[in-house]
């Protein structure tokens, strides 16, 4: 016997991801409903050797369901989430509009599993940033190994992080560059096509982003409050796979040779580090791929107690859908999904 699972949002790029995963881990699905707005009613999605088509989000009994995977968006989250939640299912959420709230786990379950007891409290379940669930992965093991001080990060995240119209875009303006000039921006603020923009999310009134504030504000609650976390986050035009250039200070030494070690028996990376003109991973490799990979780790030679580091991801998958199905698989093992419907 499986469980009876619903997939919100299941037309879009993560949500047909989280459809794909479920598949691919073979997670216990009894039966599998897509759930999309009603613009998208009937529209069918992959699903094994089939399709599903999607149900009415406005229509749907979700008392009938286990598990509810959630990724339709921040407003769709925010008015449907706890609603679902109190029908009786989980609801694995991957918006950022429960990521903050006490009473709400922010988990990734390499780093912080037993955050999932407190899954009951609203029946929600947080999925982090994309950018934050691969930092944080790095920095837990070396973090437990010699407590880290301050934490500095640049991000070049790809455009699939704003979903099918930011892949559409870089796609159309890439073309239109060597035909007849690069299209206007609609998706980013200024051209995206063989250009980066120093800027995601909105700006706060100290100058940082909001998409900035997530990765320490969601860092602290995984790992550890008195980390000092500064991030600029860059969208580069690369379709999927996000990187981060990672510099790390800690309270005790550790060196480049130790955190390499420490790093290849962590859970969910693959240390990929050598030096040579291919040693190390790129965006475009770790497509499609669940671990995620940590190259070019180095000693800082301007600090004491600091290393310098590489990570990358493939974000709709560690970043965003393999973490939601990940924690999913972590509720099934500890018991608590038959709970719902007992």
């Amino acid at each position: 016997m499986g469980y009876r699972v619903a997939v919100v949002g299941a037309t879009g790029n993560v949500g047909r991801e989280m459809l794909n995963i479920l598949e691919e881990v073979n997670f216990p699905v009894e039966k599998l409903h897509a759930i999309a707005s009603r613009k998208s009613i009937g529209v069918e999605v992959g699903w094994k050797d089939g399709v599903v088509a999607c149900e009415d989000i406005e229509q749907f009994d979700f008392s009938t369901v286990d598990l509810v995977l959630m990724s339709a968006g921040g407003s769709v989250s925010k008015a449907w989430s706890e609603k679902i939640g109190k029908a009786g299912p989980i609801v694995i959420d991957n918006s950022s509009v429960w990521r903050m709230d006490p009473d709400v786990p922010l988990i990734v379950p390499e780093v912080n599993p037993d955050a999932v007891k407190d899954a009951r409290k609203k029946n929600i379940i947080a999925n982090p940033n994309c950018s934050t669930a691969q930092l944080v992965l790095a920095l837990k093991p070396l973090h437990d190994a010699a407590r880290i001080k301050r934490v500095v990060v640049s991000t070049y995240q790809s455009v699939s992080g704003a979903g099918k119209e930011g892949m559409d875009e870089l796609w159309n303006q890439t073309k239109g560059v060597f035909v007849l000039g690069a299209s206007e921006p609609k998706k980013f603020p200024k051209q995206i096509a063989f250009n980066v923009i120093p800027f995601i999310g909105a700006f706060k009134d100290d100058g940082y982003t909001d998409e900035e504030a997530k990765m320490w504000n969601e860092t602290h609650k995984m790992i550890d409050p008195d980390i000092k976390l500064t991030v600029t986050c860059v969208r580069v035009p690369v379709f999927v796979g996000h990187s981060e250039a990672v510099n790390i200070e800690f309270h005790t030494p550790l060196d480049e040779d130790d955190a390499r070690e420490i790093l290849r028996e962590a859970p969910g990376l693959v240390v990929l580090d050598r030096r040579d003109e291919t040693g190390y991973i790129t965006p475009k490799e770790v497509q499609g791929e669940f671990p995620v990979y940590v190259s070019r780790i180095r000693n800082d030679n301007s600090a004491p107690n600091a290393l310098n580091l590489w990570v990358v991801g493939d974000n709709l998958r560690k970043g965003a859908a393999l973490n939601a199905i990940q924690i999913a698989e972590l509720l099934h093992e500890r018991g608590m999904l038959e709970k719902a419907h007992a």
